[in-house]
């Protein structure tokens, strides 16, 4: 039977927008993530797999302290678990709650209000962590990685012109593919593989004009003539 808690993250809806999410956090638990550290603590979990308090101290410079305050207010709001199965004597390991989440659409909520300064501070915290993440490979990347890794990594930029629909069609495409690799790998990493993030970023240009019918229109190879 499904929680009726409305604070579960487990009894929240999937995304409309996109398959591969599995909650939409409620209030509770996106208030109690909206604080620099405890996102960094979720990222790395995410990112990594279990760790101690220590461990995160270690790879955040914090005190195992701080972490391990975090972690359990984190694990009020359903956001991480105890990883049993590791632990050993009074050393705790923690995962984060299996499941793919997202924060709610700030649109829909108040200006200046709680949800939606907790989203504006999750959504900054998220784009930083990728940001560094992106800068360590791109800088350090040749010192640690073998050929077969650098060769396949990739940051494309591509340019198009798309109506939201064709935007929409787009991402859906993308969202399926992505999923169909959650699904083989998420649970079930093969031997040899390593932490791999992906970004995907698909949005409208703020300073791009809409294409009129005055446009200049590109025509194919096989127009030109």
């Amino acid at each position: 039977m499904a929680s009726t808690n409305p604070d579960d993250i487990t009894a929240q809806p999937s995304s409309s927008r996109h398959p591969g999410i599995d909650h939409v956090l409620p209030s509770a638990s996106l208030k109690s993530l909206a604080h620099p550290l405890r996102v960094r603590i979720y990222d790395e979990l995410s990112a990594y797999g279990p760790l101690t308090a220590s461990g995160l101290g270690e790879r955040l410079g914090e005190s195992s302290g701080s972490t391990s305050y975090h972690l359990r207010q984190l694990e009020r709001a359903g956001l991480v678990r105890e990883d049993t199965a590791r632990g050993k004597g009074r050393e705790r390991w923690w995962d984060r709650t299996p499941g793919s989440i997202s924060i709610p659409d700030a649109r829909s909520m108040p200006p200046g209000s709680a949800d939606r300064l907790a989203v504006k501070l999750v959504e900054d915290e998220w784009l930083r962590t990728r940001d560094q993440n992106f800068r360590e490979f791109v800088a350090e990347g040749e010192n640690v990685f073998a050929a077969e890794w650098l060769d396949i990594a990739t940051f494309d930029t591509i340019n198009l012109r798309l109506t939201p629909a064709q935007l929409h069609e787009l991402v859906t495409d993308i969202d399926l593919v992505l999923k169909r690799y959650i699904d083989a790998y998420k649970r079930t990493p093969s031997t040899g593989s390593r932490p791999v993030q992906i970004h995907i970023n698909a949005f409208p240009l703020i300073r791009g004009e809409p294409t009129d019918d005055t446009s200049p229109r590109v025509t194919s190879p096989k127009e030109q003539r």
